[in-house]
């Protein structure tokens, strides 16, 4: 079903390897000053939507499998979806130069970040997306993208601890609980592989930034990461809910809507007390596609209150769409916690940007304590 496989692939979602923004200068030719730019005046908001087709390439299951035929149907333009397994497989597709045939793709809010300063982003045109007045002021002031002048939220979220709570003898509060756990806890938690997740308690629970770039605060990161690894059963950003739902492990690092996915009752989701981060799936134009009309209007229909809800009753990620998000913290809320936090509560989340040439270093350090 939809949400299964879903759950397979959100470690390729959110999994960034190397240096995002390195990559992208060096395929483009050097950055440009994407995000200072102002919509194309060229748009035109009364375009015919219906001579005009556009190819959207998404994580599979990511949307629902109807949005083809709703979305021609609503706005009369013609869409082919297509499909991408990793936010690198389609920043390669999108800076191996020439025209990629892609108008619109879903990226992680750091990789958004990078390709607009690379200069390959349309700006968004607010008149062409009306449906942005619809979301929470937080989602509009993320910190890759204040304004969402170059993106637009589909999914956001947030990290913490999943846990067994009928299983440990006092519920995690701390990063510490994880990293340097008790007795009852060792060989009994996970750590997600991939960066900056993997150094994200460690850097939360020295007081660091998540986005640290600071050398020395990365080798006291990376050390504690190393003395934490002994006590880990290992690292796993797939199949984390299943462990915890069988009892192999008490505690996993994972994103918020994850825990849902076990299925038990006694799995339970919390944000640390140091803190997390705030992460987002989100839209882009390419400044390529010759259909940006039809491209701002996707955007604007999956922002929309029956695309949110598909999203968030099939995937139980929580939706910046404020009408759709309290709708279903009032329906969901009792089963699934996690999907009843606050604009409020997320905006608390250090949130996570484009490293450059940094995170090099973050995936230098991802090697060396998993090889250690």
């Amino acid at each position: 079903m939809a949400r299964q496989r879903t759950r397979a692939s959100r470690a390729s979602i959110l999994g960034i390897a190397g240096a995002v923004c390195a990559v992208l200068l060096a395929a483009c030719g050097g950055g440009s000053s994407g995000g200072e730019a102002s919509p194309s005046a060229s748009l035109d908001p009364n375009a015919d939507l219906s001579k005009q087709s556009i190819v959207v390439s998404n994580w599979d299951a990511y949307m629902d499998p109807d949005v083809a035929l709703k979305f021609t149907d609503t706005t009369k333009a013609n869409i082919t979806v297509a499909k991408h397994a990793t936010n690198e497989e389609i920043v390669g597709k999108l800076t191996a130069g020439g025209d990629p045939g892609i108008d619109v793709a879903f990226v992680s809010g750091q990789y958004a970040q990078a390709l607009n300063e690379a200069g390959l982003l349309e700006p968004i045109d607010p008149k062409l997306v009306p449906n942005l007045a619809n979301l929470y002021p937080e989602s509009k002031n993320l910190a890759f993208d204040p304004g969402n002048k170059f993106s637009v939220p589909y999914a956001w979220g947030t990290t913490g601890i999943c846990y067994r709570e009928d299983l440990m003898s006092a519920p995690p509060t701390s990063w510490n609980d994880l990293l340097n756990p008790a007795p009852e806890n060792v060989k009994k938690t996970l750590m997600l592989a991939t960066q900056p997740w993997m150094n994200l308690p460690a850097a939360k629970a020295l007081g660091f930034s998540a986005n640290t770039t600071d050398q020395g605060q990365l080798d006291q990161i990376k050390q504690q990461l190393l003395k934490t690894k002994p006590t880990l059963l290992g690292f796993d950003d797939v199949t984390f809910y299943e462990r915890l739902a069988s009892g192999e492990v008490n505690m996993a690092v994972a994103w918020d809507g994850w825990c849902n996915y076990s299925g038990d009752p006694n799995v339970k989701f919390v944000v640390p007390k140091e803190g997390a981060d705030l992460w987002a799936d989100t839209m882009v134009v390419l400044k390529s596609s010759k259909n940006k009309e039809a491209a701002m209007a996707y955007i604007n229909f999956m922002i929309g209150d029956e695309m949110q809800s598909w999203m968030t009753n099939n995937i139980l990620y929580k939706s910046p769409n404020k009408a759709v998000a309290e709708k279903a913290a009032a329906e969901l809320g009792a089963d699934y916690p996690n999907i009843a936090m606050t604009p409020a509560d997320l905006a608390k989340g250090e949130g996570l940007i484009d490293l450059g040439e940094a995170a090099k270093i973050y995936q230098q350090i991802a090697t060396e304590v998993q090889a250690s």
